[in-house]
């Protein structure tokens, strides 16, 4: 698999090309088709997984067959840091959960891009999607603006 890449501040990861990326840290690729539509795989970037920390479950409230939007609450994942919500990011039906995430969370930080998938929805990707440069620039921007405002809310209330 061809990656690109990317080092900045104290972050440094592979990017695979071939696949499309959202700007809240959610990969998709092509996993075949299902009643003549594209069926996507969508998982979290490697960004997404060092944020949330090692996942220990992922609980889906919706069931296969549902029609989805991009945004839609599809349920939560708890990390070792935090529970987070779990957010669609392609428009069209449901198709499932990984089903080895159920028995191995840990899949979606040691294999992101891989056995780590979250969840397939049939359909398309939502608006907004990037390629693997465009979400690269994202991502820099993303960062320099965590690191701003991490030092800009430390020097608060540090009086002379």
């Amino acid at each position: 698999m061809e990656t690109v890449r990317f080092r900045h501040a104290h972050f440094s990861a592979r990017f695979p090309v071939g696949l499309r990326y959202s700007p809240s840290h959610y990969w998709m690729a092509p996993a075949g088709s299902d009643a003549g539509e594209q069926v996507w795989r969508v998982g979290f970037t490697k960004f997404a997984t060092r944020m949330l920390g090692e996942l220990v479950e992922m609980v889906l409230d919706v069931d296969a067959g549902r029609p989805v939007c991009s945004g839609d609450r599809l349920g939560t994942v708890e990390g070792f840091k935090a529970v987070s919500d779990l957010y669609c990011v392609v428009d069209g039906g449901f198709v499932g959960c990984n089903p080895a995430i159920n028995g191995e969370a840990c899949l979606t930080h040691s294999d992101p891009y891989g056995a780590g998938w979250l969840y397939a929805v049939r359909g398309q990707p939502g608006a907004g999607h990037l390629d693997v440069h465009g979400y690269i620039a994202f991502l820099a921007e993303t960062i320099d603006r965590l690191q701003a405002s991490r030092y800009s809310d430390g020097e608060k209330g540090s009086a002379p």
